[in-house]
């Protein structure tokens, strides 16, 4: 069972699909890239779909649901095969609902009282979106202080270049983005590509976290 998303790889690749037959190969191209966790969000209708082929048919690759917005898109997720769950906000009957699948949720927050509200619930470990329009590095910078329990995926304009600004702060575990799937490479199934890029993504340095004394 996966008790952590952000200790996997450095990035999180995020993944809408438009053809479900993309799926695995894609899904491929990143694990030999070296990013074994990927995110699809069930932005498509095919979504649920395609994580049931990846789980079913990629079993080194640790696959989960993005933009997971309500109780019944987490159950849904879990049960196509999803190993965690990732969404843009929370509400209270998310997070409960979430909580009781027994796999991994990433709850988006963009403002300190959001965080200590997931904190005084337990939660630790969170998605910070849309990351570079909140603020960016200076933002999660400034909340190492006061609130060092918690540690993020920010996702949300990062690409390659910030991306290593990210990293390197003590409260990110990895980063998600969607550089390592250019669309044009994805509608021409060019996967040697996306594996390269996935390769060049794996190698970004990740910051190693200090959990913090109680």
């Amino acid at each position: 069972m996966t008790r952590s998303v952000l200790g996997l790889a450095p990035v999180l690749p995020v993944v809408v699909l438009s053809e479900v037959a993309d799926a695995v190969p894609l899904a491929r191209a990143l694990v030999a890239g070296g990013l074994p966790a990927v995110e699809v969000t069930l932005r498509t209708a095919g979504a649920l779909e395609a994580i049931r082929a990846v789980a079913a048919e990629v079993p080194e690759a640790v696959v989960g649901a993005g933009s997971v917005l309500t109780p019944g898109q987490a159950t849904a997720a879990v049960g196509a095969g999803a190993r965690f769950l990732v969404s843009p906000g929370w509400t209270e009957r998310l997070l409960e609902t979430a909580r009781g699948t027994d796999v991994p949720f990433l709850p988006g927050v963009s403002t300190a009282s959001e965080v200590m509200a997931l904190l005084e619930r337990g939660v630790r470990e969170m998605k910070f979106f849309p990351a570079e329009a909140s603020g960016g590095v200076a933002f999660l910078k400034s909340l190492a202080g006061p609130l060092p329990a918690a540690r993020f995926c920010p996702t949300g304009g990062i690409g390659p270049d910030s991306a290593p600004a990210y990293l390197a702060l003590p409260n990110v575990g990895c980063v998600g983005g969607t550089w390592m799937l250019p669309a044009d490479a994805v509608a021409s199934r060019d996967w040697a590509r996306v594996t390269a890029l996935a390769r060049a993504a794996a190698a970004l340095r990740r910051h190693t976290a200090v959990t913090p004394a109680h």
